[in-house]
């Protein structure tokens, strides 16, 4: 299959290997080499090398009539619908949380030096934050962002220190990493962050991780507050309490979807 290689990252060797994949079309069980070869576009030696790879790791199996593609192949579309589900479930406590709150709502989960919001609900305000599902901020200047670096080992720390942000939008105010330790160690210890004009100016915020069943942190949730409207002891009292039942039952949730029979046997 002819490419336009713009992209110097491009790995054409996966793309082949899923050409592969692809070629098994559903009208047809078993393919001979020559046919997936003629299909994928590639040469018959190249299409041996992929077909015994992909064999070797039980996506692909040989027999009598040809090869053919194994129940295990449906694990490359699991993760998608597991991740779809586990938004899907999470939204629903979000817009709990919304309801009994009145305040805005986010997930978040950590990419590099920054967060990328995953799920939002948001409250009708004539001042507000408009943030919408793919946006990226700089994990060290918000409390979602925190509260994921917080959970890291010291050597993932380390290396996402030194990876340089790629957002776009410049933080209210922004602390050099030196001065995150006592604040990261803070939240180890209570599991929560209240944060105050720190991405953007005028704006609250409370943060919490989601915990997988093994324990280790998924995401981070939080609720976000206009200043003048919510002070910083109502948003501890009153809301703290909302925002650490949202996040364990969204971490229940992930355990189950998680436990739930998906996993195919070739």
């Amino acid at each position: 299959m002819s490419r336009e290689k713009t992209n110097p990252d491009f790995v054409e060797s996966l793309a082949r290997g899923l050409d592969v994949i692809k070629a098994f079309g559903y009208h047809r069980r078993a393919m001979s080499l020559t046919e997936l070869a003629g299909e994928a576009n590639l040469a018959r030696a190249t299409a041996r090398r992929f077909l015994l790879t992909l064999e070797q790791l039980g996506y692909v199996k040989s027999t009598a009539a040809g090869f053919v593609l194994t129940p295990r192949v449906l694990e490359l579309g699991v993760a998608y619908s597991l991740s779809a589900r586990v938004w899907e479930a999470a939204r629903l406590h979000l817009e709990e949380l919304v309801a009994a709150t009145q305040q805005a709502s986010s997930i978040a989960q950590l990419d590099g030096a920054d967060i990328i919001y995953v799920a939002r609900v948001e409250v009708p305000k004539v001042v507000g934050v408009n943030i919408d599902v793919g946006t990226r901020y700089p994990a060290r200047s918000t409390a979602l962002g925190k509260v994921l670096l917080a959970f890291l080992s010291p050597d993932a720390l380390e290396r996402t220190y030194a990876v340089p942000s790629l957002s776009t939008v410049p933080a209210f105010r922004e602390r050099p990493v030196e001065e995150l330790a006592d604040e990261l160690r803070e939240i180890r210890s209570r599991g929560w962050i209240a944060t105050n004009s720190e991405m953007t100016s005028g704006v609250r915020s409370i943060a919490a991780p989601i915990r997988e069943g093994n324990g280790e942190v998924f995401a981070a949730i939080n609720l976000s507050v206009i200043a003048t409207e919510v002070s910083h002891e109502q948003l501890i009292t009153e809301y703290l309490p909302w925002l650490l039942i949202a996040a364990g039952e969204i971490g229940r949730d992930l355990a189950l979807l998680r436990e739930a029979p998906q996993a195919i046997s070739s």
